[in-house]
């Protein structure tokens, strides 16, 4: 017996150039990485659910895809429990010393090193979705990553070509360089790459529900290599680290909701640019046409102008952000585009009033939306000796402009790149997704809702397609598949076209629920994979 799927009416086509089919099953696991999408199914085999699945997917990519993430990586998730959605910020704080004044010999932000690394979070994100939502024991999570590190992993070929960077950048940081290039050497795509330190480290944090790494043994290595190398974490800043759990934003699109987690991340901008396209009907203008371009590149400048003069940490933001989603505002900065012509957007006045990204379902309906970050590429360049934890530098998210709501200070969270977005339908779940890389991530979101929802496309079809990507001015990156004459349309409107090749263009996974069951698409970009039961 046939039962037909009347919540999708995607073109089951695939005009994009890939190597990808999408996934259908009941039970779904889609990472950027196959060993970590392995691990995920593994916990779902095993009885788990979506949330255990997630969390081993997080765990073991610390291990497989260590250019991106670690250890010491920071957090963020949307989880769709059965009946509401859950948001989890697991970002960590400035350590208590970071003072504008400390900062002041710098003429901007760092990009490695220990003035870089920010308190790490990905660590209470395990520890919180697992108390909260799993049902698996805590240590059981961690068996795949610990297999990996402890006896290797053959590594692939998209992790190989960014790891054959970090000698380079990293070659004043001796403690990384015998982590993670022994001998000198980065690993290339097949070798086998163990870390006997990293599988002791996590599991430690398996066996203390993570409290090794804030206040027992691992959270004194790290406090007292930090007072011998230059670093101001402290063990009280380790100890006050604290997860929060809050409510998702969120803004209509046609018949759907598309939810995010609010500042300090830049969530809002795919909301604000969203908030902006629902006053031009794309389905007006063909897909991958010069007008449908122009529109979405336009509202995704006037969603940035405002995004990186306000964002911030939420306690020191100058107004309630929700008012950059006020639905007056949003119509009055809709009107500033002009269908023929590229402008350069300053940003609003509102009335008052390298990453990993995964994603998981369940047969029971539980869907998670996760995302875990160095920030670029391997991070900081900090690693613990004899620990494998390598650390994040999302510190240089801040910024040292005096008077700015971001700018550095104690105790306080960094404007974030990294965000998991999330679909509702009729208060319903509907798509969890992300598409990591950076500035790309809210651009990414924006491209799959508009050629999924207004052009029907399905999921990997989406995901295999070209991509945009604006920056500063009217500069706009491109990738290869856009038609000749679309780009020189674009051109003469008064975009800046820089063609690049798909490395900048980030990494999506989808999962989309159907009626009985889910499909899944995982980026051609990454070497990661969708996998499913």
């Amino acid at each position: 017996m046939i039962k037909k799927d009347i919540n999708a009416n995607f073109k089951w086509k695939f005009p994009y150039p890939s190597q990808r089919m999408p996934i259908l099953a009941k039970n779904i696991v889609s990472t950027s990485q196959p060993l970590a999408s392995q691990a995920g199914l593994r916990m779902l085999l095993k009885g788990g659910n979506a949330v255990d699945a997630a969390i081993a997917c997080a765990i073991a990519l610390t291990v497989v895809e260590p250019t991106m993430n670690g250890i010491g990586s920071d957090a963020f998730a949307i989880v769709w429990d059965g009946k509401k959605l859950n948001g989890l910020n697991a970002s960590g704080r400035s350590p208590k010393a970071w003072t504008p004044e400390y900062f002041s010999k710098y003429k901007r932000m760092p990009l490695v090193g220990w003035d870089t690394v920010t308190i790490p979070g990905a660590v209470s994100a395990w520890v919180e979705l697992s108390k909260r939502f799993g049902k698996l024991p805590f240590k059981e999570l961690f068996k795949p990553a610990i297999e990996y590190a402890k006896h290797g992993y053959l590594v692939s070929p998209i992790t190989a070509q960014s790891w054959g960077f970090a000698k380079s950048l990293f070659k004043k940081f001796p403690d990384f360089i015998n982590c993670f290039l022994p001998g000198g050497k980065a690993p290339k795509a097949g070798d086998l790459f163990s870390n006997p330190d990293q599988a002791q480290t996590l599991k430690l944090i398996s066996e203390t529900n993570g409290e090794a790494f804030y206040q027992g043994k691992l959270a004194n290595k790290i406090a007292e290599f930090a007072r011998g190398s230059g670093g101001l974490i402290t063990l009280e800043d380790l100890n006050n680290n604290k997860a929060d759990w809050v409510k998702p934003i969120s803004i209509e699109y046609k018949d759907i909701v598309l939810h995010e987690i609010p500042p300090n991340g830049q969530g809002i901008a795919a909301l604000i640019a969203l908030g902006i396209l629902k006053h031009w009907n794309l389905n007006d203008y063909n897909v991958d046409s010069a007008d449908s371009l122009h529109i979405q590149l336009e509202a995704m400048k006037l969603a940035f102008s405002d995004v990186h003069r306000y964002v911030s940490d939420p306690s020191t933001m100058e107004f309630d952000y929700l008012n950059l989603l006020n639905p007056e505002y949003l119509a009055e900065r809709a009107k500033l585009i002009e269908l023929n012509k590229a402008k350069d957007f300053k940003y609003g006045t509102p009335k008052m009033g390298d990453t990993v990204y995964l994603t998981t379902a369940d047969a029971d309906g539980m869907m998670v939306s996760y995302i875990q970050s160095n920030y670029m590429f391997f991070g900081s360049g900090i690693v613990v000796p004899g620990t494998g934890i390598s650390f994040q530098n999302r510190g240089t998210g801040f910024t040292l402009e005096e008077g700015h709501p971001n700018r550095v200070g104690p105790n306080k969270r960094p404007f974030h790149t990294i965000i998991p977005a999330f679909i509702t339908k009729n208060n319903r779940p509907l798509m969890s997704f992300g598409v990591m890389g950076g500035p790309m991530q809210p651009q990414g979101h924006i491209q799959m809702i508009v050629r999924i929802f207004d052009y029907n496309q399905n999921p990997q079809a989406a995901s295999d397609a070209p991509r945009w990507q604006v920056h500063k001015g009217l500069s706009v990156s491109v990738e290869e598949g856009f038609k000749p004459e679309v780009i020189k349309e674009l051109k003469r409107r008064g975009h800046q076209i820089i063609s690049q090749g798909s490395v900048i263009f980030g990494g999506a996974q989808i999962i989309y629920k159907l009626k009985d069951g889910y499909i899944a698409a995982s980026d051609h970009r990454k070497d990661g994979q969708a996998v499913g039961f």
